[in-house]
């Protein structure tokens, strides 16, 4: 299927969130919300308004309609207020109201409104 993907080594431990969300289940859109998350195609103040408010990593992973964000973060990382930071930089209303096309959401809603956290109920125990 593949060979993996490489993980980024920190010089610090690190939290991680996973979230997920639904797209619309409609071909066409699914694949114009791939594009839009493209290396071409992403908007460079979205990403760089993600690591501005203390992201390290975010990865979209997507099977059929349904999408899984995990997202690595320093230890101290308040969740509440990067997103509400996050919410208040430039563009990323205009974003929000871009991809909610594509996405089973509210058309209004912020990025910490639509993605749903999801909870670890299993880790390979030592």
């Amino acid at each position: 299927m593949n060979d993996g993907y490489p993980v980024k080594q920190y010089s610090q431990p690190v939290k991680r969130y996973v979230q997920t969300m639904l797209l619309k289940d409609e071909p066409q859109l699914i694949a114009q919300y791939r594009l839009a998350h493209s290396r071409e195609k992403a908007w460079a103040e979205i990403l760089d308004g993600i690591r501005q408010v203390g992201i390290l990593e975010m990865d979209i992973h997507i099977l059929g309609n349904r999408l899984v964000m995990i997202v690595e973060t320093p230890l101290d990382f308040d969740w509440d207020k990067a997103m509400k930071r996050l919410a208040s930089l430039p563009r990323q209303q205009e974003w929000e109201a871009f991809v909610a096309q594509f996405q089973q959401c509210d058309a209004n809603a912020t990025s910490d409104q639509k993605w749903q956290m999801m909870e670890r109920m299993f880790q390979l125990y030592e």
